[in-house]
């Protein structure tokens, strides 16, 4: 299977990636990041499928279209979202259906989007952690392949608990991309 990786920022998932010898075919940012320079000293081959804006002009859909075609372009089966900053729309939903993994820092359904580990300490709860899943059209909500627990410690702030969440989280996310790359392909039935 081919993998990509899509990318927004330091890389770290990415670097874990490479360092426990996924097969990474090729990592796709949304804007020029630190990510893509591990990529390089990685081998792995980049892209930068730039946006050209951050404001409510941003046609998403026409961005999504762009990212699916270069995808396609190479051949892709598999796709980890790793810390992607851009919202997608249905066009890769349509084409890569049941084939995009996110890893989110909670344990859905509970706090999706951009801030859950604000709003899991904001929340007072004592047990947090990390989620792999399948993506969606909507955001955070797809069915969970693995999840992890993480203790609130009673001095935890956000960075520190992000931190420990992130061990956890890169790990786990690994492991799961594995067992999907490992499993033996599956064969329809005729009737």
């Amino acid at each position: 299977m081919r993998l990509a990786v899509l990318v927004s920022g330091t890389g770290t998932i990415l670097d874990a990636m490479a360092d426990a010898g996924l097969p990474v075919s090729l990592v796709v940012a949304d804007r020029p990041c630190r990510a893509i320079e591990l990529a390089a000293g990685h081998g792995i081959p980049t892209s930068v499928v730039e946006r050209d804006s951050f404001g409510d002009d941003f046609d998403r859909t026409a961005y999504t279209e762009k990212l699916v075609a270069g995808l396609d372009a190479v051949d892709i089966d598999l796709i980890a979202m790793a810390g992607f900053g851009t919202i997608l729309e249905q066009p890769i939903y349509e084409r890569f259906a049941g084939r995009i993994l996110n890893t989110h820092p909670s344990l859905l359904p509970a706090f999706p989007g951009w801030h859950a580990v604000e709003e899991a300490l904001a929340h007072g709860v004592q047990v947090t952690g990390c989620t792999v899943h399948y993506a969606e059209l909507e955001v955070d909500s797809g069915p969970i392949l693995a999840q992890e627990t993480v203790p609130v410690l009673p001095d935890d702030d956000v960075a520190s608990l992000h931190e420990r969440i992130k061990a956890v989280e890169r790990r786990l996310y690994i492991e799961t991309i594995r067992s999907l790359l490992d499993a033996p392909p599956t064969r329809e039935v005729c009737k």
